[in-house]
């Protein structure tokens, strides 16, 4: 087991240990305050452990190596773990919205007190330093089913800012927990639709960054040919490995070996210095 998956299982399973307890107290505090925004807030807490399960089924998927049928590995299922999680956010920010608009229908209230207070703010406290968890592993492994997770944990210490600013309010606006339970609905949404759309970028395969190309081009002068110039520039994320794909330019009336030793030199390079496999075009001039 690499470094990669270690830390993959380790978010997994923390997550998973520390939301079940969260969703026990919060959704006690709900049934004892009549909370519908605390109660809905406890489903989405429960809703992160089944995310977290998801994310280390495709840590698991995702490390299994290239076969006959799958020559670039089974990377890419943590971006379709990243779909799943989105899923499962989608229907609890349905249910949420679906429950917050009856309840402001029938004109219903909660009664918060004490024990609402403290255990919002440990959920709060909580959620936030899952999500720092969760992101400081992805950009460490660069695997975005982490990402969402993250943002799953960052949505439910959101949203209990939210519940914990409506406690506070209730004796003015009677309608506060009702509202705050679309205002949560509707921030999950947005989350899924961030995941989904950056999910989608990588299994269609995105142009790299001016970052990534300058550190490319960068890298490939050092070799001491100016006139290489790369262009066209394709990647294609499979989780842990990545294939790459450049055109260079090359004098046009230069042998075919010689031109070939040029392009391999430069994937070797890159091979070595950045993890990345890369094929690449020569352009006579």
């Amino acid at each position: 087991m690499n470094k990669r998956e270690k830390l993959g299982y380790l978010e997994g399973f923390v997550s998973i240990i520390l939301n079940i307890g969260l969703f026990a107290l919060k959704y006690w505090a709900g049934i004892v305050s009549g909370s519908i925004a605390l109660m809905a807030d406890a489903w989405h807490t429960l809703s992160d452990s089944l995310s977290s399960v998801v994310v280390i089924a495709g840590v698991k998927l995702s490390s299994k190596k290239p076969d006959r049928k799958h020559v670039f590995g089974h990377g890419r299922w943590e971006q379709i773990s990243a779909f799943f999680v989105a899923f499962l956010l989608s229907l609890i920010a349905y249910e949420f919205l679906k429950e917050s608009v009856e309840k402001f229908s029938a004109k219903g209230t909660a009664n918060f007190g004490t024990i609402a207070i403290v255990v919002t703010i440990i959920s709060i406290l909580v959620k936030e330093g899952l999500a720092q968890f969760a992101f400081r592993i992805w950009k460490k492994t660069g695997n975005i089913s982490l990402k969402a997770d993250g943002w799953h944990h960052r949505t439910d210490a959101l949203s209990s800012i939210l519940v914990l600013a409506g406690i506070f309010l209730k004796d003015v606006f009677w309608w506060i927990d009702s509202a705050l339970g679309i205002v949560i609905s509707l921030m999950i949404f947005y989350a899924v639709f961030g995941i989904i759309k950056e999910t989608i970028n990588k299994l269609l395969g995105e142009a790299p960054d001016e970052e990534f190309i300058e550190k490319i081009t960068g890298m490939i002068r050092t070799l001491g040919n100016s006139k290489l110039v790369p262009h066209h520039f394709h990647i294609h994320d499979y989780g842990d490995h990545k294939e790459l794909t450049f055109h260079i330019n090359l004098d046009g009336n230069m042998k075919i070996r010689d031109g070939h030793e040029i392009s391999s030199e430069i994937e070797e390079l890159l091979r070595k210095e950045l993890g990345i496999e890369s094929t690449i075009h020569v352009d006579p001039i």
